[in-house]
């Protein structure tokens, strides 16, 4: 194997014109070779020591646009007062990616690339009408996260274009986010289900515009249609309607973590939730991340006093 320390983003996309893979974090490639998923490629490029990828722009540029590095961790995303003020779903899903091992190493960009359906970062940057900027050789191009994953680990983005940055429009006043995934334990856990709302309010508290995408129902994280519907209700009521429209357009599998009918019927809890959270952040309630371990959603210790119900009595 060939392994090569990138010097510059430059030195970087030269290699990977040559056939390199990058790796920066590697929390999946290597992972994954371990299991016997797919082996280690020929030739790696390491792309974690390049500076230009691991920023954070919290929006204060002329086109108000938050821009994330691809090298930046998920532990820092988590952690980021921009990020944490602006886009909390974010936040929520960095905050709940593998254990804090991992949330250290792995990064944004290759969280997205990898294009599990189960991600916890898709739901919440589909959310937010978010795009990823890839770079090669040939220059550099724009693409929206909704056009970027075709399948389980299958993207469209060509073998020698590098994930450079994330770029998040930045919301409006009374606008917020949060994403809320069903999970069995609290670390190292992948979404049996997930969503990830993001929710802007009127003057009078009814929903202006809301954006839902669901997690781990779909061979690709997707969005939520007929969105319309909810605009000018309160916020309960709107939950009560994206939870339906969720249920409704899921298309799960049956396996050995849930069966399709299961996964069917909690995401609309979840994306019911998502909102709610959305709803109440973005009328100014401080609700901390990541929302699943504040409003005791999901996984809980022994001795946890929140119960995990629907709202028609179902144990989570």
């Amino acid at each position: 194997m060939q392994f090569v320390i990138a010097e510059t983003l430059e030195h970087a996309l030269e290699l990977m014109a040559s056939g390199s893979r990058p790796i920066a974090g590697g929390t999946d490639l290597v992972v994954g070779a371990r299991q016997g998923k797919e082996p280690l490629p020929d030739a790696l490029v390491a792309i974690d020591r390049l500076g230009v990828l691991a920023s954070i722009d919290g929006g204060t540029g002329e086109d108000g646009e938050i821009v994330i590095g691809a090298c930046v961790s998920h532990a820092t995303i988590a952690g980021h007062g921009d990020i944490i003020d602006l886009v909390p779903g974010l936040a929520d899903g960095s905050s709940l990616v593998g254990s804090p091992a991992t949330r250290h190493v792995g990064t944004i960009g290759g969280n997205i690339m990898n294009a599990s359906p189960a991600m916890d970062t898709g739901a919440p940057l589909l959310a937010a009408g978010a795009a990823v900027e890839v770079a090669s050789t040939r220059g550099s191009r724009l693409l929206a996260v909704a056009d970027l994953w075709l399948g389980p680990g299958q993207t469209s983005v060509d073998s020698d274009e590098l994930c450079v940055a994330v770029h998040i429009p930045r919301p409006g006043p009374r606008t917020s986010s949060a994403y809320v995934r069903l999970e069995y334990r609290r670390t190292m856990e992948i979404a049996v289900v997930g969503a990830g709302a993001q929710v802007s309010l009127s003057d009078d508290g009814s929903v202006a515009s809301a954006s839902v995408a669901l997690t781990a129902v779909a061979p690709v994280i997707i969005a939520v249609q007929g969105l319309s519907e909810v605009v000018g209700l309160q916020p309960g009521e709107a939950a009560r309607t994206v939870a339906r429209l969720a249920s409704e357009q899921s298309r799960p599998i049956s396996d050995l973590r849930a069966s399709d009918r299961y996964r069917r019927h909690t995401v609309g809890v979840m994306a019911s939730r998502a909102v709610l959270a959305a709803c109440r952040r973005a009328a100014g309630e401080e609700i901390a991340v990541p929302v699943n371990r504040s409003e005791g959603i999901g996984a809980g210790y022994p001795g946890d006093a929140v119960a995990n119900t629907t709202a028609d009595g179902v144990e989570l």
